[in-house]
């Protein structure tokens, strides 16, 4: 992959980023990313953020390589300790993490005020989703888009958010799933749950023959399990 041809995934979230938005870019890997939406002259700026050496070195040297360096700054930080006021950031991504990972992230930011509410943020979290969307929900974000897509046998979701004047309450089925999702129940959708079905009827048949109180989480996983059948059962 490389900024010229961007992976199905990063491409998709690319589509999301608001025209002439300046952009925050955390865990950039590359700077893939950032650099295709410059060359593409969808952003006029962004930011590279990065926490590991070797992937900030490989973000300076794609920026310089394609001499974008007064357009993107990359910078070794921790999450959004990359940005700066001076950035002006009016969107950001967050792609390829743990749906924990991502919103300690954004708790992180916002607690030292590295977010200040207007950015819109475009996530693409590997698992977690309804993690994410917890906390999107606690800090009166509402979801505007999502999408679920399909590359190299893995399932992704894209979770685009932003503050908005009237707080939206969703559902803890809403939080799992997906709130648009849900409604566009489409086949990649289908398959994921399909999926998440027999991972957690495999797991409830291991804690039946498990030692200890296992009363918790098995009573959790049937919740799950009904939940997920019915969302199936709905769409056939």
């Amino acid at each position: 992959m490389n900024e010229n041809q961007l992976s199905k995934r990063l491409k998709r979230v690319g589509e999301f980023v608001p025209e002439q938005s300046r952009l925050a870019d955390i865990g950039s890997d590359h700077a893939y990313l950032p650099v295709a939406l410059v060359l593409q002259s969808k952003i006029p700026f962004a930011l590279a953020g990065e926490v590991v050496k070797g992937p900030f070195e490989s973000a300076k040297k794609q920026v310089r390589k394609n001499g974008l360096e007064q357009q993107i700054t990359v910078r070794l930080a921790d999450g959004l300790d990359a940005v700066e006021k001076a950035d002006e950031i009016t969107a950001v991504t967050i792609c390829g993490m743990g749906g924990s990972l991502i919103r300690d992230i954004l708790d992180a930011g916002w607690n030292k005020q590295r977010l200040n509410g207007t950015e819109q943020l475009i996530l693409q979290p590997n698992i977690g989703e309804k993690t994410l969307r917890e906390w999107l929900t606690v800090h009166g974000y509402t979801i505007l888009e999502e999408d679920i897509l399909e590359e190299n046998n893995k399932i992704y979701e894209i979770i685009v958010a932003a503050r908005k004047a009237t707080r939206i309450a969703y559902t803890e089925k809403e939080k799992l799933f997906g709130p648009i999702l849900i409604q566009q129940r489409s086949t990649i959708f289908q398959k994921k749950w399909q999926r998440e079905l027999k991972q957690r009827e495999h797991i409830l048949a291991q804690l039946a023959q498990a030692a200890g109180d296992q009363e918790a989480r098995q009573e959790q996983l049937k919740r799950e399990i009904s939940e997920i059948k019915e969302v199936l059962v709905d769409e056939s």
